[in-house]
């Protein structure tokens, strides 16, 4: 699941953001000050940056321009209440990779995030696999024996969630917060519910399962079947 770094300072603005971008499948971490900014993009990799053109700290400007001198090529996506066609040569000069002008439709932010992280997948890692499980991560196709899956969007991102970390006990918070983008609720069965969906579709008859339940933890997915304390 990509990773987003949210530089903004207006929380409004970055609560949409990291909204918006949960419903496209990526996980965001918010961050309001440019030089904190600059220090977690420096710290950690991060799939994609979203950065405001006026922070506190440090200028959006004068943070893409460091990342650039310290050889982070994370994309940059710089958006901004400048609206001048000058602002935005000096923001792409500076090593923004695209420059978006606010106000702006939650959607069409998602979109161009989304064409940025294309850009940058490599293209020997397009694909997951799991067994006869395939997971195309460009075109948000699944195939399960060559056939293709029909999968609503949080049946994709919760079956990326669970591809990525193949092998490995994913609890029920992990899961929520990286699929749902929130806290979790010990109340609700909505991940029980959208697995079972998802395994009816993935583990069709006569295949071997490959999503598994471990009791009282959460769930995972394995190569093949097999006997563990997991059970289908």
């Amino acid at each position: 699941m990509p990773t987003v770094l949210v530089i903004e300072d207006d929380e409004v603005t970055a609560r949409e953001i990291v909204a918006e971008l949960s419903v496209h499948g990526m996980t965001a971490e918010w961050i309001p000050d440019g030089r904190k900014g600059l220090d977690r993009a420096t710290a950690q990799p991060f799939d994609l940056i979203t950065l405001d053109r006026m922070l506190p700290g440090m200028d959006g400007i004068d943070v893409v321009a460091e990342l650039r001198r310290l050889q982070i090529d994370t994309p940059v996506l710089m958006i901004s209440a400048l609206s001048d066609v000058d602002d935005r040569v000096r923001g792409l000069r500076a090593g923004g990779d695209d420059y978006l002008t606010k106000p702006f439709a939650p959607d069409e932010m998602a979109a161009r995030a989304e064409v940025l992280l294309r850009r940058r997948v490599p293209q020997n890692d397009t694909r997951l696999r799991v067994a006869d499980l395939e997971l195309d991560l460009v075109r948000h196709i699944a195939y399960r024996a060559g056939q293709p899956l029909t999968l609503q969007p949080t049946e994709y991102r919760l079956l990326e969630c669970l591809m990525r970390h193949c092998g490995q006990v994913l609890t029920r918070m992990m899961i929520f917060e990286a699929v749902w983008g929130f806290h979790f609720d010990p109340g609700t069965n909505v991940i029980d519910v959208h697995i079972g969906r998802l395994r009816r579709k993935i583990d069709g008859a006569g295949q071997p399962p490959l999503i598994r339940t471990v009791r009282g933890t959460g769930y995972m997915i394995v190569g093949s079947a097999q006997n563990t304390t997991a059970s289908p």
